[in-house]
């Protein structure tokens, strides 16, 4: 038996395949199927069930199109109301795959309708877990993301599942969960990438606490998520359209700062530290790394027209990508090459790009504002003397608070800080990127 992890790692989920003797089950798959297709291709299986823990708050499924392409049998929780046909499963049934099956197990929790899937042999001993966003690395998901009248329930509800899990399974069998590896699905970071019931004894705060202190830990700790998660279990309930990574229209300079002009999104997927070098202005610069969708799309608004500025067309191409696995399909064009191609005779934007001991020998200048765009959480946690703070998700609805005059702007390693570098430039700022991680203040004596 073979047991494949597709990592994706910007979005911080897994999703799994499982394959013996022919055939494969595929468990929590996004909506890039095509590469569960080449993984299939490559094992040489066909692909016979597609498995779905939850309806999906952070990406789009791709379990549905999946399931339509192979003539899959598809498992959705009978309790999920769904706009599309689907095989409804409930507690305690079994998914017979042929040399392998599984037992469903109702885990409410990171939603009232998730189930966990016990992966087992022929002789049915369980060998795996896939948990979905129910026991997690070190942690649990997190039971906010229904609305607050449903927080308090669902924790307690994770709580017991997390247990029910630990009770029913043997120390050996493996854990898979979905979420947990940089996800805001998770209720705190996960730790590690693989882990058994053994190891969530010891580890796993709903098996190391008791009820009422798990659940007011992790309601206190929970912060802010994706304001896109607000459109994802709606799409997947009815059911995503198929995925479209074909290539943008290219886009010429003058279509370009129309594009601009008019505020449309025009986003830069360059490295931040040629973004600040030079760029058009009005333009959003979003270097494309691993928190590239996650923070474009809590800032997106959604449904509009969106172009995309890129090195090369490999890189529009994984932007295209990450996009769609979040449903921002509305990408209307692209430019690719050096970005003097484009400049239509205007000069090029740019700001200095400094770090925390340049900021050290500044700071405390009448002029000069310090701009923390990490979340309240972390602010609270430790910042710099005389910060303010704006969370990046908060920013363009709060452009107008920031100061005019020099502007350092600053997060935990310099990512977030890039974005809101471009966002708060203006003729009336001068904007200082501090590409740096926070870390670095200690030394320099800068927190307060």
């Amino acid at each position: 038996m073979d047991i494949d992890i597709i990592d994706t790692s910007g979005l911080g989920d897994r999703s799994y395949m499982v394959s013996q003797d022919g055939v494969a089950a595929v468990i929590d798959p996004q909506r890039d199927i095509d590469r569960v297709l080449a993984l299939a291709a490559d094992r040489d299986v066909t692909i016979t069930h597609v498995l779905e823990t939850h309806i999906h708050n952070d990406y789009l499924t791709g379990g549905l199109e999946l399931a339509r392409a192979t003539g899959a049998q598809y498992a959705v929780s009978a309790a999920d109301e769904v706009a599309y046909e689907r095989s409804a499963i409930s507690d305690g049934d079994v998914i017979d795959v042929g040399p392998f099956r599984f037992e469903v197990m109702h885990t409410p929790g990171h939603t009232h309708t998730h189930v966990s899937y016990v992966l087992q042999d022929a002789a049915g001993t369980a060998k795996g877990v896939f948990s979905g966003g129910s026991m997690l690395h070190g942690t649990t998901g997190r039971t906010d993301l229904l609305g607050a009248d449903h927080t308090e329930e669902l924790t307690h509800a994770q709580f017991h599942s997390v247990r029910r899990l630990a009770a029913e399974l043997a120390d050996d069998v493996q854990v898979y969960p979905t979420h947990g590896f940089g996800s805001f699905c998770s209720a705190s970071p996960a730790s590690g990438d693989s882990s058994t019931i053994a190891e969530q004894r010891s580890t796993n705060p709903a098996l190391t606490q008791d009820e009422q202190t798990y659940v007011d830990e992790l309601i206190a700790g929970l912060s802010a998520y994706p304001a896109y998660y607000a459109h994802m279990g709606v799409i997947n309930a009815n059911g995503p359209a198929p995925i479209d990574l074909s290539l943008p229209k290219p886009v010429d300079p003058s279509e370009l700062r129309h594009r601009i002009d008019a505020g449309e999104w025009v986003v830069d997927l360059r490295n931040r530290t040629a973004f600040a070098t030079g760029h058009l202005s009005g333009t959003m610069g979003f270097e494309l790394s691993t928190q590239f969708v996650t923070y474009l799309g809590w800032l997106y608004a959604w449904g509009s027209p969106l172009t995309l500025i890129g090195e090369d067309v490999d890189q529009i191409m994984d932007a295209r990508r990450e996009l769609s696995r979040i449903g921002v399909d509305n990408v209307t064009g692209q430019a690719v090459g050096p970005i003097e191609m484009f400049t239509d005779g205007e000069t090029l934007a740019s700001y200095r790009v400094s770090d925390f001991a340049d900021l050290a020998d500044v700071i405390g200048t009448d002029s000069l504002t310090v701009l923390d765009v990490r979340q309240s959480n972390e602010f609270e946690d430790g910042h710099l003397v005389s910060a303010i703070n704006i969370p990046l998700h908060e920013l363009i609805a709060r452009l107008d608070e920031v100061p005019r005059g020099d502007v350092w702007v600053h997060c935990e390693s310099g990512y977030r800080a890039s974005i809101a570098a471009s966002l708060i430039e203006s003729p009336d700022r001068t904007v200082v990127l501090v590409d740096d991680q926070f870390e670095n203040v200690a030394s320099h004596h800068l927190t307060g």
